[in-house]
């Protein structure tokens, strides 16, 4: 159990872990999601919300896909978001339709029952490319933004699936935000396997929540992800195989939690972490990474420097006598040993939990004044 270890809210949505099971187009339905209490949100789908969509999935199914398949979709969601309130945990719907009013109508119904819906931008079947659903849209960024932009009237949380290196990923996440959508969920696809650097740049490009997915096969994977600026990741395929995984994935993170306070927090700059990680920097003296990250974010050395000593006065990592530089503002991550700095941390009596919590709101404050 996590009880309250987590404080993970996106709207009228919160999170009590951040280990998803993603959709799955004809699995994840109520019953299947129901085996995955644990999780900190399921998200059941995708549906087909008109007749369109509807048989084109017909046609999926007889060249042997799974698919869910129905002649009264909206019945369909408003019967299983009902089913899904005795999981237990946050629930989205994804899915899919030829026009904008179907999802407008899901969008009520998730908002009633207090769930997200996740626009798919992701299907690559050609039977519903051709209808302009799925990973079309990811191609079609002024419809996208359009249905992005009236389903957020409706008061929903918006989440948008796709998939990357189809398009322009940094195009499409911000064309996303821009739009209004709340949360992005990452297929971080790539021929080669999984592109975590995908992650990465769209963390440093946007404050949307990140869910990460492709290839979370154990925690070593889902931390990759979170290194990189994920907030969320999701399982799929992997919860086929191995049912339990889901339950593994929400103890390891939860320790984590309990041991550092910042479940995701990112590499060291000159480790390839984003830009988050400008809360563990030395000042800019010599030459290393941190002097790209500071003009990705628009600073000068000096300007970085007043930054981050002005927002540690008065707080608890502002004393750091015996320091690499007198102040652990300047200090790394928690998990990298340093008897310096560990020997403040023992003199101050600040647990590695306060210390890192405090370096997390740095990392906001450091972002939240970026000019670039």
């Amino acid at each position: 159990m996590t009880g309250n270890l987590f404080d993970i809210k996106v709207g009228y949505i919160s999170f009590k872990n951040p280990i998803a099971l993603a959709s799955m187009a004809g699995t994840t339905d109520s019953a299947f999601a129901s085996k995955f209490t644990n999780a900190g949100l399921v998200v059941l789908g995708g549906y087909n919300l008109d007749k369109e969509t509807n048989e084109a999935a017909r046609k999926e199914t007889r060249r042997g896909r799974k698919e869910f398949v129905t002649d009264a979709p909206m019945e369909l969601i408003k019967s299983e978001l009902e089913k899904a309130k005795e999981i237990g945990t946050a629930v989205a719907i994804n899915v899919r339709a030829a026009t904008l009013a179907p999802f407008l109508e899901a969008a009520g119904i998730a908002k009633e029952a207090g769930a997200i819906l996740e626009i798919n931008a992701h299907c690559r079947q050609p039977e519903m490319a051709e209808l302009g659903v799925g990973e079309a849209l990811m191609k079609d960024l002024p419809r996208l933004g359009e249905y992005i932009s009236e389903i957020k009237k409706t008061g929903v949380v918006v989440s948008v699936k796709v998939r990357a290196n189809v398009v322009d990923d940094l195009g499409l996440a911000k064309a996303i935000e821009e739009a209004g959508a709340d949360i992005i969920h990452i297929d971080a696809m790539h021929p080669q396997g999984v592109d975590i650097g995908v992650i990465k740049r769209i963390r440093n490009s946007t404050r949307l929540f990140i869910i990460g997915n492709n290839s979370i096969v154990d925690f070593d994977s889902a931390k990759e992800m979170f290194s990189r600026g994920a907030d969320m990741v999701s399982v799929a395929r992997a919860v086929l195989e191995e049912p339990r995984i889901i339950d593994f994935l929400v103890d390891e993170v939860s320790s984590v939690q309990a041991m550092t306070g910042w479940y995701n927090a990112p590499k060291h700059i000159c480790g390839g972490g984003d830009l988050r990680a400008l809360a563990f920097c030395c000042p800019p003296v010599k030459p290393c990474a941190v002097h790209g990250a500071l003009k990705q974010v628009g600073f000068e050395p000096q300007e970085f420097v007043n930054i981050k000593l002005g927002f540690s006065r008065g707080t608890p990592i502002e004393s750091g006598g015996g320091t690499c530089f007198g102040s652990m503002a300047w200090c790394c991550k928690i998990t990298k040993p340093c008897f310096l700095r560990d020997s403040v941390l023992e003199r101050t009596k600040l647990s590695d939990v306060e210390y890192m919590q405090v370096k997390k709101k740095l990392s906001e404050h450091i972002l939240k004044h970026r000019k670039k």
